[in-house]
């Protein structure tokens, strides 16, 4: 079913108005994922030994030149950051608990959406994804496993960080939404009880930190503007995170 939207609504938009059309169609699971990245032949069927147990999967994926893609599943709740040494390995469960989403090939069930509702289309891009999975965390344990489902598609400048973890470029849109954002998750974390001003303050801190060294290492022709960008989405977050008429997604059942 093809579905496009008539406004640009961002990923988050896009993401939120699939998910909705596919639940009124009666879809019993969501397979999410962007347009650059193709599906592996047999991506489907990996996914599908898990969801006899699990309620929110997600897979994981080669990067564009065919190696593994490392990705930040544990959300550090407090600070609001994703955590960059999180063990890669899965361990003897032969999968990770996680309490975040990607929508990069996520896979969750109706009952999830029933419970927490759509994805919040308010987030336009950056973080929406990450905070749907923190949210299906409060109803069931979401898991990352191993099966490769997915290869990304399009190469993305990055710095290479002691060949472990990479930093990639990013665009202003990006940096401007990635702090502005976080006024959105800090209403989600007090609408849950998680909402912790001191600690959450510091991880906005580190978040901006963050992207001032991704501007320094990958970005420095755009560090004059992109500087501007990370200032007025941290200001505008302010605005976000006071407004008296905010409402988190409602549960559809």
């Amino acid at each position: 079913v093809y579905a496009p939207q008539t406004d640009n609504l961002g990923g988050a938009g896009g993401f939120s108005a699939g998910v909705k059309k596919a639940y009124e169609l009666g879809a019993e699971w969501f397979w999410v994922m962007d347009d650059d990245v193709a599906v592996m032949p047999e991506g489907i069927e990996r996914l599908a030994k898990w969801t006899d147990r699990h309620d929110v999967i997600q897979g994981s994926r080669y990067d564009y030149d065919g190696g593994p893609f490392y990705w930040q599943y544990d959300f550090i709740v407090p600070l609001g950051i994703p955590n960059p040494i999180a063990p890669a390995a899965f361990g003897p469960a032969g999968y990770r608990v996680m309490d975040t989403l990607c929508f990069e090939g996520g896979l969750f069930r109706r009952n999830i959406v029933e419970k927490i509702g759509l994805p919040d289309p308010r987030f336009f891009i950056y973080w929406d994804d990450t905070m749907y999975g923190y949210r299906a965390s409060k109803v069931t344990n979401p898991i990352v496993v191993p099966d490769v489902v997915l290869r990304r598609t399009r190469e993305i400048g990055n710095w290479d960080i002691a060949g472990m973890r990479q930093l990639n470029s990013t665009s202003d849109m990006n940096r401007y939404h990635i702090m502005r954002n976080r006024g959105y998750m800090a209403r989600y974390f007090m609408t849950y009880g998680d909402y912790r001003p001191l600690l959450f303050g510091l991880g906005t801190v580190l978040t901006a930190v963050k992207e001032v060294i991704r501007l320094t290492m990958v970005d420095r022709e755009h560090f004059k503007t992109g500087i501007v960008q990370i200032a007025k989405g941290w200001w505008d977050s302010r605005k976000l995170l006071h407004d008296p008429e905010w409402q988190p997604m409602p549960p559809l059942k």
